[in-house]
């Protein structure tokens, strides 16, 4: 039945992510990026600023650094050491290139969907800021009912991407690496989140607070040492991502090929996956800061994008292709890692590990609170316990599931966010211009 069910999601997710699909984002991409005045290019550096001058929280809110280290914690897990790995497998090298070119306009959706996350906000009967999607997509034409099917959608990532595939990657890293029987890490990831999740929001976000800075700072270094060592090879493997990017291609010699919607096609899909720029989850954590200044806001969280897009998963992808690893045949986790191999020997399967490990315990921490809210906006904060529940035995489904139905599930849901959302924006966008303009204007004269 298991079977049968990936089987129907995989064609669901092929019929989803067809030109239509791509066309839509690129579009609404290049639409935002004119229509907000170039604003990620213009407010690059800002963006940058912000993040470390950001605006203190208020009562019953998240601060906004808090709300920066968990949408970036969002978009820096195993979506990226995995996603990247198999968006090349899928797409071969020429997803890079879509994924860096791409990359750039994605970052004006991230200001959008956090700009109106945080400029139609919301207090719920228990006094907590209430934004983001569920806020904004009310205000659309049919957003009465399509912010359910958001919240369907969104939930349906936050336990299949956010938790199982998470769950997923720690329990092979650990058996393979360190030979630990996968009930045990199964048990160990189940007892992690019984102790964060009872612990309610504030334990959520002190535990991102701690994370996010270790598991950042380890790819980082790791990750520039491995480039570093194949300094000599970086060049040949840009123009090769290039060359596939627009040309279909034999891999290894054998009759697949590549063509250009499969390079566009996986290269976003696994992008948007590990970015989530566009899936208005940043729109979710920035709404709850309760801020003054939605375009402030919605410029810092740009940085999000640009780190994940560009620093994180880029970079795993030129690693790939410069150490040969794309080659190998192998898919997911186990390409990054004989990558890593090339550099650190039998070191890189344990790094790898290790990093996929905290990748994951970040981004299930981070998805705690975003279904959180969307479980508070589906029952009016009623039965929070099991949601717990749910989200917790979720950990010990996706440590033990198979690989194909969780990735398939989480195509489908993506699907349907991107949809949703960028509708919204898209409505909104005259509102936002505005905004933007006054903003450049009150800049200019300061």
């Amino acid at each position: 039945m298991l079977d049968s069910l990936a089987l129907v999601l995989k064609n669901a997710g092929d019929i989803l992510w067809g030109w239509p699909l791509i066309g839509f984002i690129i579009g609404t991409g290049l639409l935002l990026t004119v229509a907000l005045d170039f604003v990620q290019f213009r407010y690059f550096f800002a963006s940058w600023r912000y993040v470390f001058t950001p605006e203190p929280g208020s009562a019953n809110t998240i601060t906004p650094w808090q709300a920066f280290l968990n949408s970036l914690s969002a978009s820096v897990g195993n979506g990226a050491l995995t996603g990247m790995a198999t968006a090349i497998y899928s797409g071969g090298p020429g997803a890079a290139f879509w994924v860096f070119v791409l990359g750039f306009f994605t970052m004006s959706i991230r200001f959008a969907e956090v700009y109106a996350g945080t400029s139609i906000s919301k207090r719920d009967k228990n006094n907590e800021v209430f934004g983001g999607p569920m806020a904004y997509i009310q205000s659309v034409p049919g957003g009465s009912w399509l912010v359910y099917v958001y919240v369907f959608f969104c939930l349906m990532l936050t336990f299949f991407s956010g938790n199982a595939m998470q769950c997923q990657a720690i329990t092979k890293g650990m058996t393979n690496s360190f030979a630990m029987n996968e009930y045990l890490v199964a048990a160990l990831l189940f007892s992690f989140l019984a102790y964060i999740m009872l612990g309610g929001a504030k334990r959520v976000l002190q535990a991102s607070d701690v994370i996010v800075p270790l598991k950042v700072g380890l790819f980082f270094v790791s990750m520039i040492i491995a480039l570093v060592f194949h300094y000599d090879a970086l060049w040949a493997a840009l123009k090769l991502m290039v060359q596939y990017a627009f040309t279909p291609q034999a891999f290894t010699g054998a009759v697949i090929g590549y063509t250009v919607q499969d390079a566009i096609r996986f290269g976003m899909a696994r992008s948007l996956n590990a970015t989530e720029a566009g899936l208005g989850t940043a729109g979710i954590l920035y709404g709850g800061t309760g801020t003054k200044d939605p375009v402030r806001s919605g410029i810092m969280a740009m940085a999000t994008s640009f780190m994940s897009n560009h620093l994180v998963c880029f970079a795993i992808m030129l690693l790939i292709v410069a150490s040969g690893a794309w080659q190998s045949g192998i898919i997911g986790t186990g390409m990054t890692i004989a990558a890593y191999q090339t550099v650190y020997g039998s070191w890189g399967s344990i790094i790898v590990t290790i990093l996929s490990a905290m990748f994951g315990l970040g981004v299930l921490v981070t998805y705690a609170y975003i279904g959180r809210e969307c479980w508070r906006f589906l029952t009016n904060g009623a039965a929070m316990r099991l949601y717990m529940l749910i989200y917790i035995g979720m950990a010990v489904v996706g440590a033990l599931a198979d690989v194909a139905l969780i990735w398939h599930s989480i195509d489908v849901a993506v699907a349907g966010l991107v949809i949703i959302n960028l509708y919204a924006l898209l409505y909104l966008l005259p509102t936002m211009r505005r905004a933007v303009l006054a903003y450049k204007e009150s800049s200019n004269k300061a």
